[in-house]
């Protein structure tokens, strides 16, 4: 029992589901855009091109911490990772931007919800996290969803189906060398020095395919920039004012967005067997989050700065 001096902790902010549930629809809808900028006005470039133009001009919104970024500088030991990270990412980023040329929004939705499943797989893989029954039948599920999404010796899997399967292991890589760095470097770190290095590793990619870009298209990379910044941005809102169990839900609506913008802009039909892959993989999904939140409050440890990015989109 504490001794009657004892100073009380601070109280923790109240939660308000319904600002937490406003800002993710705002994350929701500012990465469809993205996936809609890349879709329209990325054909022409190459994947790596694009990618690289994207985060090149993304650089840009780290200027107002440079400041910051000087006082905390990474220690020897760190770069090598962040630069292992970058690379790994960059791969995953390319994969992307050409999974988004060659498929339909709602496949490419669907497919990056596997992202969090592998990692919590490669958790237990490799960082020795334990895994319960639940845990384990929730991530086949997941597997089902995607083998229902893809059909495989029922229809043709393309390049761009093989594109977003590499991306979600490459991504959830990315962030399992990430968890690497928990408790040793603060999340704007963590994210700046992503940004740094995924551009780095992008750039001699971009070279070796270069074809001068238009101004119109330069400025669309950046506004798909601008957009993702923002995503990231109101997703960090959303997860400070409400349990990750009320915001993570929401994210799902980007899966009927994606497939109605789909139908209506690009002339991509209406796949059930996408829609109901991606409600099997979004109920996996949902049971391991609200496991981990569950786990949380009994253990009352605070997220590990790479939490948040974990569960969000990779773009």
């Amino acid at each position: 029992m504490a001794a009657p001096d004892a100073p009380l902790p601070p109280p923790l902010p109240a939660a308000r589901p319904l600002a937490g549930v406003l800002w993710m629809l705002a994350t929701g809808f500012l990465f469809v855009m993205v996936m809609v900028i890349v879709k329209a006005h990325g054909q022409r470039l190459p994947a790596a091109e694009s990618a690289f133009i994207r985060y090149a001009l993304g650089l840009l919104f780290l200027l107002p911490m440079l400041g910051t970024l000087r006082r905390t500088v990474p220690p020897p030991r760190d770069w090598a990772i962040y630069a292992l990270r970058g690379f790994v990412h960059a791969l995953g980023v390319m994969a992307w931007f050409f999974a988004m040329t060659r498929i339909p929004l709602a496949e490419v939705t669907s497919l990056g919800y596997l992202v969090p499943v592998l990692v919590t797989i490669g958790a237990a893989l490799f960082l020795g996290e334990r895994m319960a029954l639940r845990r384990i039948l929730a991530i086949a599920a997941a597997l089902v969803g995607a083998l229902i999404i893809l059909r495989p010796g029922f229809r043709e899997i393309g390049p761009g189906h093989l594109a977003m399967q590499a991306n979600a292991v490459l991504f959830a890589t990315s962030y399992l060398i990430a968890k690497t760095l928990s408790g040793r470097a603060s999340a704007p770190m963590v994210v700046a020095m992503l940004s740094i290095f995924v551009a780095v590793g992008l750039a001699p990619l971009a070279a070796m395919v270069w074809i001068s870009p238009t101004v119109e298209e330069v400025a669309w990379m950046g506004l798909v920039g601008l957009f993702a910044t923002g995503a990231h941005y109101s997703m960090t809102r959303a997860f400070a004012v409400a349990p990750i169990t009320v915001t993570q839900p929401v994210t799902f609506l980007q899966l009927l967005w994606a497939t109605a913008i789909g139908a209506l802009f690009f002339g991509e039909g209406i796949d059930p067997f996408v829609v109901a892959g991606g409600l099997v993989i979004m109920a996996a999904v949902s049971f391991i989050t609200w496991r981990e939140a569950v786990l949380r409050r009994r253990h009352r440890s605070p997220p590990s700065p790479e939490a948040t990015e974990r569960w969000s989109d990779p773009r």
